[in-house]
């Protein structure tokens, strides 16, 4: 006997969701124990208490390497490929331009930027290990709409627009109208903003646009005032983020970003053209061999990465 529609279990692809829910509602938990118990306890000297953050004592994700990537709306493309790192009071956050030449173990050569819809984030993480000299321990793929999303829910955030900026395509319903200077973007204007790559600087121009928004919402996001309200930001972005980082986690690793400076490149290179087709000739660290610390002969097998 077929089972009826109200009694059919609930898909799997679900499940992430309900996880993710239950872990902002543990979080949610967190932060308003904290202040209540706080409030409701003699405080001698008459001294307010600062709101704890909830995800603090999961801040243990760092002196890792985590794979960032920035999907379009539609989510097949990778607009944006960073390594992000926190170590040492720095979040250290390395863009690698969307066109790089890379010679896949397994499937050729290809724009890096293809490797997401052929195998996935373990593909890029293995071929970015490989490249950058050090494991990729997690991944966080973000869609444009997320950042969207939390930006708005911030209320926008502050961006120096460095030129005019307009375009429209209405196949992909974009349509771009900004003016330079310092403003609130938020909505259809920050989307615009990070998409935008019509100018004779192409897509390294569109970098350099994605680092100053990655600085201006780290900016916002990391304030105490808001950090404190990770749980709801997290789960306005919850349908466009994709991580094998439980919510606890990843709210901790921006708990632990949010004590750091941030410092945001873009690795370096020239393009090039092969079989007409426009590439960028990434500048990959280089391994430098350390003299041994015992005959300084520097042939013990132990390799430094410079960045």
């Amino acid at each position: 006997m077929r089972t009826p529609p109200a009694n059919r279990p609930r898909k799997r692809s679900k499940r992430g969701a309900v996880l993710l829910a239950i872990g902002v509602g543990l979080g949610g938990g967190l932060l308003l124990a904290g202040p209540l118990s706080e409030l409701l306890s003699d405080n001698a000297s008459g001294a307010s208490n600062a709101i704890t953050n909830p995800f603090a004592a999961w801040s243990g994700i760092t002196n890792q390497d985590i794979l960032l990537l920035g999907t379009d709306v539609g989510g097949g493309n990778t607009d944006v490929i960073a390594s992000l790192r926190v170590d040492g009071g720095i979040t250290r956050i390395t863009q690698i331009p969307r066109d790089t030449y890379i010679e896949a173990e397994g499937y050729g050569p290809h724009k890096i930027n293809a490797l997401y819809s052929l195998g996935g984030t373990d593909l890029i993480k293995r071929e970015l290990a490989r490249k950058l000299g050090r494991p990729i321990t997690h991944h966080v793929v973000v869609n444009l709409s997320a950042i969207r999303r939390m930006a708005d829910a911030l209320g926008g955030i502050e961006v120096n627009v460095p030129k005019r900026m307009a375009y429209t395509d209405n196949t992909q319903g974009l349509y771009i109208d900004l003016q330079p200077g310092l403003q609130n973007l938020k909505g259809q204007d920050l989307e615009g903003f990070l998409r935008f790559r019509y100018d004779e600087m192409g897509d390294i121009g569109r970098l350099e646009r994605q680092q100053l928004a990655l600085q201006a919402l780290f900016r916002k996001l990391t304030r105490p005032e808001h950090l404190v309200r990770l749980p709801i930001l997290l789960a306005a972005a919850s349908k466009n983020l994709k991580t094998d980082l439980g919510p606890m986690e990843l709210g901790g690793l921006i708990t632990a970003m949010g004590s750091t400076q941030l410092e945001t490149k873009r690795l370096g290179g020239r393009p090039f053209y092969q079989n007409d087709i426009s590439y960028w000739d990434a500048e990959w660290p280089q391994p430098v061999l350390e003299s041994s610390a015992s005959d300084g002969s520097g042939e013990d097998g132990r390799y430094r990465f410079l960045f």
